[in-house]
């Protein structure tokens, strides 16, 4: 019920910016524009159903590739490769990680400060989770742990997550029954899996140099070497 466009404006950007699906915008914008939205809906829990509703495949290639993986655990080491197409999270390596304590496997989200924005720790865990479900409705975590303290709609994760939680842990994780690394996913053929990589490792490519100098100076230039305007001063 709340203005896009205004939720938009409210992050620094307008509606264009969201026309082309492999654009991105910068992180910082992420976190004004989800805030403005809890704000705009009046929903605190708006990240929890926003990662239960919309799943990743809807956003971005990266769900694709996941739905196009053969296991579970194929499709998290496809989710490390090409997570920062989704969104930039830095943690010096994989982001996420599958470990193996008291007899379960657990899930951990390894990225650095979480506690900063825990609302990506939010639609992250709803996402996955809920995702599964749609796969697999067998498949449910028992038990999640967050960084963060309990926020007035705590009970509003074990609704949307599925599994008792607790808060201020030491880590963001959750626990599965070992079978959940293996269990088959490939909704999609394996050769849609090829074009949807290819496709991936081009916008990785393009990423990668668009940070660099170079590439933030070819960005500026290249539109206008057809005007001829283009001097050492400008």
């Amino acid at each position: 019920g709340a203005d896009p466009a205004a939720i938009v404006a409210q992050a620094g950007m307008d509606m264009d910016a969201m026309t082309d699906r492999d654009a991105r915008i910068p992180f910082d914008a992420y976190v004004l524009l989800t805030r403005a939205a809890i704000a705009a809906t009046g929903d605190p829990a708006l990240p929890l159903h926003f990662g239960a509703e919309i799943d990743l495949s809807e956003v971005s290639i990266v769900g694709l590739i996941g739905l196009a993986s053969e296991t579970m655990a194929e499709a998290l080491i496809q989710l490390n490769r090409y997570g920062k197409l989704v969104i930039e999270v830095d943690v010096g390596g994989d982001r996420f990680a599958n470990e193996m304590r008291d007899g379960g496997v657990w899930a951990v989200d390894r990225r650095a400060n979480p506690n900063d924005f825990p609302e990506l720790t939010e639609t992250t865990f709803a996402r996955m989770l809920c995702g599964v479900r749609r796969i697999a409705p067998e498949l449910r975590a028992l038990e999640v742990h967050v960084t963060h303290p309990a926020p007035a709609h705590a009970a509003v994760y074990q609704e949307v997550l599925g599994a008792p939680v607790t808060f201020s842990s030491h880590w963001n994780a959750y626990r599965v029954d070992p079978s959940f690394v293996t269990h088959r996913v490939q909704k999609q053929p394996r050769y849609v899996f090829g074009i949807l990589t290819n496709h991936a490792e081009v916008l990785l490519r393009e990423m990668e140099a668009a940070a660099t100098i170079r590439g933030q100076v070819e960005a500026l230039a290249l539109p206008l070497l057809h005007t001829g305007d283009i001097s050492i001063d400008r």
